[in-house]
């Protein structure tokens, strides 16, 4: 078949939350468009939350590429759906689809499984000239003559990441770096938690750029937008030594505009890094704290202490640097007062912002498949395994406590004493950030009713709660 012009499309989230302002695209699509470009193609990359796509011009493709993760898929499929009635192929990829290809062949030609680099240019290589053999294509999912589902081998992990271009944002139609501009310098994750399906993607082997590789980048970037930096690696400083050098360099260079990262607690045990990070102006640490139960920081395989969370609140706080605290609620060992104990701490140890997400079994996780095979699922409607719906029966209260505690103790952090108070600071920011998220949890509380009715049809007896 001609193949000249391929569109991408990121499916839009199912509901807006506290992060919606910080729109920033998922980079896959964008490297993939970018990847495709370089090989002569009419490539544009359409993320939905970010505006609606010109549905003209992705009609008038040869292929469509669709990006999703779980909560999108649903959202996802249905515009796939759409696109092959009008005989458009349409490959698939992303989470979701990797983990549950049998699924996205109900509604996609194609699934590119895990890391899509090489995949998917095989892929329409073999659209375009029919090689190479199909059968070869590592990673990639397909239907055979029949209605049989074909898996061919998984693909190996990309060990050197240097050869991969850099994301070409101007590929994305109505997207302008004026707020936060993604980076990514590595991949994979060394450790193990148990609710998390990134490793199952990207590995537990870390690998990351060159410094070199990662300043061109940087260059790039600090010559044409004045947006602040975020670098989108599972963990920044996992590998300490090499996170040194590179805010050597970056401080050597003059590029010391504000970036932020994500971390775990360890980053408070280098006080050198520490230093270097602010010196680089690292303005603010997302850090997977978790939970503030010693018990539940077990279960999810955390391998921190409370001791821990509390040392590195203060350390990365004496150094200047703000955190946003992410915790999950809804272990088999949360109780409501776990819950309550978790926004109080919060408050009580100064962290500047916070997302509270409900633990939610993702396809491809351990807890996913613990769920399903003890039948604690409530539903499979993947538009609300999004962090902010409860779609299990939880161990020591009810889902729809869970839901509404959850969503309460996030309005016990952003209150009317911390907008007021940062106020009083002049702090008009997170007094921004404040109003935002009570707005939102006002909201999210008066739309819950509806949705908890819904999953008390599905609940057979009602579990124990404590209080």
């Amino acid at each position: 078949m001609d193949v000249r012009r391929i569109s991408f499309i990121e499916a839009k989230s199912p509901g807006a939350n506290i992060f919606s302002k910080c729109l920033m695209p998922r980079l896959g699509a964008v490297l993939l468009s970018t990847i495709l470009t370089e090989r002569g193609y009419e490539v544009k990359a359409f993320i939905e939350d970010v505006a609606d796509p010109d549905w003209s011009y992705i009609e008038n493709s040869d292929v469509v590429c669709i990006s999703t993760i779980t909560s999108t898929s649903v959202r996802a499929y249905r515009i796939a759906d759409g696109l092959r009635r009008k005989g458009i192929p349409v490959v698939m990829g992303g989470a979701h689809p990797s983990f549950l290809p049998e699924e996205a062949l109900k509604h996609a030609d194609y699934v590119v499984r895990g890391e899509g680099d090489f995949t998917l240019p095989e892929l329409i290589d073999y659209l375009k000239k029919g090689t190479p053999d199909i059968t070869s294509i590592k990673g990639l999912s397909y239907r055979d003559s029949g209605d049989g589902i074909i898996n061919n081998s998984p693909r190996p992990l990309i060990e050197d990441l240097d050869v991969l271009p850099e994301p070409d944002f101007k590929l994305v139609p109505h997207w302008k770096p004026s707020n936060i501009y993604p980076i990514s310098t590595s991949r994979g994750c060394p450790f193990n938690c148990k609710f998390c399906s990134v490793i199952h993607i990207f590995g537990r082997k870390y690998r990351f750029k060159t410094v070199a590789a990662t300043m061109k980048e940087l260059r790039h970037v600090h010559s044409i937008s004045g947006a602040s930096k975020f670098f989108v690696d599972d963990n920044f400083t996992a590998n300490k030594k090499r996170t040194k050098e590179l805010l050597r360099a970056m401080i050597a260079e003059g590029i010391t505009s504000s970036w932020s990262a994500q971390v775990r607690t360890d980053v408070a045990k280098d006080e050198e890094l520490l230093r270097l990070m602010a010196d680089s102006g690292c303005d603010t640490l997302h850090i997977g704290f978790e939970s503030v139960s010693q018990k539940t920081l077990q279960a999810y395989n955390k391998g921190q202490d409370i001791d821990e969370i509390v040392h590195c609140i203060k350390i990365v706080r004496d150094h200047g640097i703000e955190i946003h605290g992410m915790f999950v609620l809804g272990a088999d060992t949360d109780t409501i007062d776990t819950i309550k104990e978790t926004a109080d701490f919060s408050v009580k140890l100064g962290i500047d912002t916070i997302q509270f997400l409900i633990l939610t079994p993702l396809p491809g996780t351990p807890l996913f498949y613990e769920m399903k095979e003890s039948g604690r699922l409530l539903h499979t409607d993947w538009s609300k395994y999004d962090g902010h719906h409860i779609v299990y029966k939880p161990l020591l209260m009810s889902p729809q406590t869970l839901h509404i505690e959850s969503l309460k103790a996030m309005g016990r952090f952003y209150s009317w004493k911390y907008i007021f108070r940062h106020f009083a600071h002049l702090d008009f920011f997170h007094a921004a950030v404040g109003l935002y998220g009570k707005r939102a949890i006002k909201k999210a509380l008066e739309e819950a009713g509806d949705y908890l009715q819904s999953i008390s049809k599905l609940i057979d007896s009602p579990l124990p709660e404590q209080s």
